[in-house]
């Protein structure tokens, strides 16, 4: 089977229903996709619902954990900066991608626009402004949680 293939299809899904853009992923374990996903931003009013997010949450919810290591991701475009967060905190060490960031730029998406952002240590207020606010007040919630040694990572 092509993973490929499959994610460029999941895509290709939107431009039939409208839910989003044309993005679409699969993850992959020991040879089998065990999450499917498809932009549904506009269908569920919710900007987290990318290609890859979706298949993600798909293949937890299908393997019953949050932690993917051993799988791999194939999507249909170079994933934007939160979409490459939560592969990572998924432990999804491997990706395969079709189109770039600059041919989602093209077709009007901001990927470059965020990674210049961060690139620059989140200083350009004209995209974000970002501040820290009553350190003293969430870090104990912090230091409390390390008490109790929970390892939920």
């Amino acid at each position: 089977m092509n993973f490929m293939n499959e994610a460029i299809e999941e895509s290709r899904k939107n431009l039939s229903t409208g839910h989003g853009g044309p993005f679409g992923a699969v993850v992959v374990k020991d040879g089998v996709i065990v999450g499917r996903g498809h932009n549904e931003v506009i269908k569920n009013n919710d900007p987290t619902c990318h290609g890859e997010m979706q298949a993600i949450r798909d293949a937890c919810r299908h393997l019953g954990t949050y932690d993917l290591s051993g799988c791999v991701l194939y999507t249909s475009a170079q994933p934007c900066p939160m979409c490459l967060s939560a592969i990572i905190w998924a432990n999804i060490k491997t990706v395969y991608y079709g189109c770039s960031a600059e041919d989602a730029a093209n077709i009007g998406f901001r990927d470059d626009a965020i990674y210049d952002f961060i690139k620059n240590n989140c200083t350009d207020v004209q995209t974000m402004e970002l501040h820290q606010l009553d350190r003293d007040k969430a870090l104990p919630v912090f230091e409390e949680y390390k008490k109790k040694q929970m390892t939920i990572y």
